[in-house]
């Protein structure tokens, strides 16, 4: 079908040359010619004060009903476009003295600052799909018991009090909050309350409502290196001065903490250090309470994956030991349930409480009500706690079988460390050079693995052959596929 062209000369002559007009009889004419009309104003090529066509004329001229041409013009109309005068037709409306001259097209807004840090400080995506061996950070969600899930959701959302159906609390849901605290009085040895939690979405939502309110541009952030690097990147986003610092097989180096001149703020991972996997020693946790007392700091405690214990008793958290109110402590279900959750939470000292949850009411108003309201019931009949305990020993055999199929001896690599926590390990390989060929060969070969050297900050002083070192997850797949993903490593590293 051929496009309606003005290009006839009108029976009457028009006031105004509207030629080049082109309408496509398969798309909506009226909209077309609004669209039309309107470039036509904007640009200058009708100027203000221009009478336009009758509606009538106008339908002659591009062979169009009179209405088509009625609803464009009163799209017009409604938008200011037109005007009409009584007895004497429609006329562009006053907009300009003269056509707008010509700008150069924008390369885009000149970034303020945040917005620049952010561009050089961003979260990677995290790989797509089904779990895969070695996937980081991945619990065995295909155990999660989501018949069990799916009829306390029913149950919810078959008559949901109204009252729950309206704007909520931004800190979370107040059962929510209750069952959070009362699970870490029991599990860690907390002394919290509802009143201390805040519930996130996840805990990256909770490190960066950290950084959002604790942190002013300028400000020194220390953070483990090699660390988690997200976490860092909120703290650069926010406009602190991160800062490295070392740490070894009793975690946190706290003698290099403290040399570190103006830092009041430390973020950690001690109860199993991401991505080294040592455990930060008693020793050290009260000497880096020692340090935030006598900075008047904060200490941020991410507990991500602290369900997972193999052997011994777990040892305190910061938070228990803390009694000046100087730790924040960063939990998430994501790591017993599934990832996809998003649902963390915060135990805040009492006096920042409520600030942050008027901060993140600015973000997000209040987490969605269904997800908390079903975790709520989860915990409160006591699934929670069997899941914890299933996912725990499951997450044991699957780093049993790790450890029984991986070989004994691999060139450039330390022996197999000891896992006693956590959901990851990491070897230990000499120099990068080994790092990246036994990376990219696994890659290649398709089984997912990690670089150490990619969790260093850029500027490290430790020299790069000594930041080498393979980080698996163990928990991702069932045993059978770890085993056949080290038969595959085995061919791909020809051992």
């Amino acid at each position: 079908m051929e496009p309606i062209e003005a290009d006839m000369t009108p029976t009457p002559p028009l006031p105004v040359d509207l030629s080049g007009i082109r309408l496509d009889p398969a798309q909506g004419l009226s909209r077309q010619l609004y669209e039309a009309l309107r470039e036509r104003i904007l640009d200058g090529r009708l100027a203000s004060r221009t009478r336009l066509p009758a509606s009538r004329d106008l339908a002659a001229l591009l062979g169009l009903s009179r209405n088509t041409v009625t609803r464009a013009f009163d799209q017009l109309y409604a938008e200011g476009y037109v005007e009409g005068r009584v007895g004497d037709g429609t006329y562009v409306a006053e907009l300009s003295t003269s056509p707008p001259t010509p700008q150069p097209v924008p390369l885009g807004p000149k970034p303020g600052p945040a917005l620049a840090r952010l561009d050089r400080h961003h979260l990677p995506l995290p790989p797509e799909g089904a779990p895969r061996a070695f996937r980081i950070g991945v619990p065995a969600f295909d155990l999660f018991p989501f018949e069990t899930w799916a009829r306390l959701s029913a149950r919810f959302w078959r008559k949901p009090s109204l009252a729950r159906l309206g704007y909520g609390d931004p800190a979370g849901d107040r059962g929510l909050r209750e069952l959070v605290a009362a699970y870490l009085r029991s599990s860690r040895g907390l002394t919290c309350d509802a009143e201390q939690v805040v519930i996130t979405c996840g805990a990256q939502q909770a490190i960066s409502l950290c950084a959002q309110l604790l942190v002013q541009p300028g400000d020194r952030v220390a953070v483990e290196n090699p660390g988690y690097r997200a976490a860092g990147h909120a703290f650069a986003v926010a406009g602190a001065r991160v800062s490295g610092v070392p740490v070894d097989n009793e975690g946190l180096d706290c003698a290099a903490l403290s040399r570190l001149e103006d830092c009041r703020l430390a973020y950690l991972t001690p109860s199993h250090q991401y991505p080294t996997g040592v455990t930060l020693s008693l020793a050290r946790r009260l000497e880096l309470l020692e340090w935030a007392e006598r900075q008047d700091g904060w200490i941020i405690e991410d507990d991500y994956d602290g369900e997972y214990r193999y052997s011994g008793v777990p040892l305190a958290p910061l938070a228990s030991l803390d009694r000046q109110g100087r730790v924040l402590y960063v939990g998430t279900f994501c790591k017993i349930a599934f990832p996809a959750l998003r649902l963390g939470y915060l135990v805040l000292p009492a006096g920042l409480a409520e600030a942050f949850a008027r901060r993140r009411a600015l973000d997000i108003r209040h987490s969605e009500v269904g997800t908390q309201a079903v975790m709520a019931e989860f915990i409160a009949a006591g699934h929670f706690q069997r899941h914890v305990r299933r996912m725990r020993q499951a997450a044991r055999a699957r780093r049993d079988a790790l450890l029984a199929h991986w070989p004994e001896t691999i060139p450039g690599c330390a022996p197999m460390p000891a896992v006693e926590a956590g959901l990851h390990l990491c070897i230990s390989v000499d120099g990068l050079a080994r790092e990246q060929a036994l990376v990219s060969a696994a890659r290649a070969a398709g089984v997912e693995m990690n670089g150490l050297s990619g969790y260093w900050l850029e500027d490290s002083a430790e020299p790069v052959d000594n930041r080498a070192g393979l980080v698996l997850g163990f928990a991702a797949v069932p045993e059978a596929e770890i085993a056949e993903a080290v038969r595959v490593l085995r061919r791909a590293w020809r051992l």
